[in-house]
């Protein structure tokens, strides 16, 4: 376990960017590219197929921690396989204020937080008080912010570049909303944003629709027909690039056949990333709102205790998917929610999952991706 994670929720998320990452992942990014031998049931690098892409092992860090290029290819250089470069925009976009990281603490038998849980309404404690890798649970409030694209693309071009063989950049994007914007112009700024990652030469994208993306708490993905409508329209722009698409939790079949009927039915969605967080009233020991300012009441919450949503959902999306006559080579399944060990990547592929995928476990364990490599292996 790091002494320090590779994103130091102690700094600024200014401070990361420019001096980051840390922790194990201090000074990887200046390493070169290696190759390294496979054994057991894989023997062939680049064996397992990833959106048209081979990659090593379906396994690697999902968008939120991998500010830039120091630390995507950091991640590559520690044995993570896929590395997703932190959500971009097609305009700079600031951060919300410090901290943005606590650690969470649910009260339930299980220490499993879920999106009917009474605590998510009347608070949960949230605190320094971090504890081990492997029950760990965080606050996600960053806000997605971006650099400008005059920073953001040649950096992408880089961290594109700096993946290993066998090793592949997933490219996050989202559209911004601004209060006088009207559908049209919603639109047009995603397919904006898509095609300024294209240039960098990213291979698959991922479009965020399970953030903040509607105004303060609104997430996009809540609203099916508006996201066929902005999936279509990237699509055009795109062309046979993969498309995949970032989801939080939903509760029923239903609604993820909404989806799946606007999207992947329609063919402008090649894979779902699921899920994001849960998103949660977060207070101090005082019963406070833990984290300052406005429209910060609540927060999404990762790590272990949203293990079992992420497993729940990964089996609804991969169910309804079946019951549309549908496989994963149609539409892939991006596995993420609480993956702290290489036992959690087991459990999640065994539901069928194409990756898997881990933000906090990674940040406080960066053996994680050689320790899912070795139960690959064997």
């Amino acid at each position: 376990m790091s002494a320090t994670q590779f994103y130091d929720v102690k700094l600024t998320y200014e401070d990361n960017y420019e001096r980051g990452p840390f922790g194990d992942f201090a000074g990887l990014d200046k390493t070169p590219r290696s190759s390294k031998s496979y054994t057991g049931e894989n023997t062939a690098q680049g064996s397992f197929d990833f959106f048209r892409q081979k990659v090593n092992t379906p396994f690697g860090i999902p968008a939120g921690p991998l500010l830039n290029e120091h630390f995507t290819t950091a991640a590559f250089r520690a044995g993570f396989d896929i590395a997703t470069y932190k959500t971009v925009r097609s305009r700079a976009w600031g951060c919300n204020p410090f901290p943005n990281v606590l650690s969470v603490h649910p009260t339930s038998a299980d220490g499993s937080l879920t999106a009917n849980s009474p605590e998510t309404i009347q608070g949960l404690l949230a605190d320094t008080n971090f504890g081990e890798p492997s029950d760990i649970s965080i606050s996600n409030s960053f806000g997605v912010p971006s650099q400008d694209p005059d920073v953001w693309q040649p950096d992408m071009k880089k961290a594109i570049e700096q993946a290993g063989e066998g090793q592949l950049l997933l490219a996050s994007f989202q559209g911004s909303r601004t209060a006088d914007m009207t559908e049209e112009e919603y639109i047009a700024d995603h397919v904006t944003a898509a095609r300024l990652v294209v240039e960098t030469g990213a291979k698959v994208l991922e479009m965020n629709t399970s953030c903040p993306n509607e105004g303060k708490g609104r997430l996009l993905c809540h609203n099916p027909e508006l996201v066929g409508k902005i999936t279509e329209a990237v699509k055009n722009e795109i062309g046979d690039i993969p498309l995949i698409i970032k989801l939080a939790y939903m509760a029923d079949d239903q609604s993820v056949e909404t989806m799946m009927r606007y999207t992947a039915v329609r063919q402008s969605v090649q894979g779902f990333a699921t899920i994001n967080t849960i998103s949660a009233k977060l207070i101090d020991k005082n019963g406070n709102q833990a984290l300052p300012g406005v429209g910060r009441e609540t927060s999404g919450v990762c790590g272990a205790a949203i293990k079992k949503a992420g497993l729940d959902m990964v089996e609804r999306v991969i169910r309804v998917q079946r019951s549309l006559g549908m496989n994963d080579k149609d539409c892939g399944v991006i596995a993420v929610g609480g993956v702290t060990s290489a036992a959690d990547y087991v459990l999640y592929r065994q539901l069928g999952a194409t990756a898997v995928m881990s933000a906090t476990g990674a940040m406080w364990n960066a053996q994680l991706g050689e320790q899912v490599r070795e139960i690959i292996a064997h």
